[in-house]
């Protein structure tokens, strides 16, 4: 089964891309080859999994199976049946900003610093590239009959998303899509 998804994001976001612009910026955001945000499979798998643990503890259900089934286990033991496309933006948003070269209107500068007794520390001066408040689109395919509600409730359960959410980034709510 496919779940499928839409990720609306409120805030600012950085999903970090682990490269710098040199004296510029420390964090550059992850990007594909035309230059426009994504949200990796694997960061939403991660959060994914974390919150239907969460779900399956809340429920007292202490067993495994359900997590083992759809994320794998790790250590080498087999992957789960459940495969995370990343999150882009929607193709016809996708082609506009590629055609009428909009992409550099996606992403800003926050700037922050260390501040010790009121003054700012010498040499604490950081800059991180975050995209502006956008929605992205994914798919979770290999999704069990059995475990489709659980999946969808996890997704539900995510609010924050990428670098910083304890500071107000990534404030997000995710849309389950109904199937057709």
């Amino acid at each position: 089964m496919r779940l499928t998804y839409t990720i609306e994001f409120y805030s600012y976001w950085h999903c970090g891309s682990g490269l710098s612009a040199g004296g510029d910026t420390d964090a550059l955001v992850i990007k594909d080859n035309n230059g426009l945000p994504f949200l990796p499979g694997k960061t939403l798998k991660g959060l994914l999994r974390d919150s239907c643990t969460t779900l399956l503890e809340l429920k007292g259900d202490s067993s495994q199976a359900a997590i083992s089934r759809n994320f794998g286990m790790p250590a080498g033991n087999p992957a789960g049946s459940a495969f995370f496309s990343n999150a882009t933006i929607n193709h016809r948003e996708y082609d506009t900003i590629l055609n009428k070269k909009l992409a550099k209107y996606l992403y800003t500068g926050l700037a922050f610093t260390k501040i010790e007794d009121g003054i700012a520390k010498d040499m604490s001066l950081r800059r991180m590239e975050v995209t502006v408040p956008c929605r992205l689109h994914g798919s979770i395919d290999g999704v069990s009959e059995t475990d489709y509600e659980l999946l969808a409730q996890g997704l539900k359960m995510i609010k924050r998303i990428g670098t910083d959410r304890n500071r107000g980034l990534g404030r997000c709510n995710i849309i389950i899509e109904k199937e057709a």
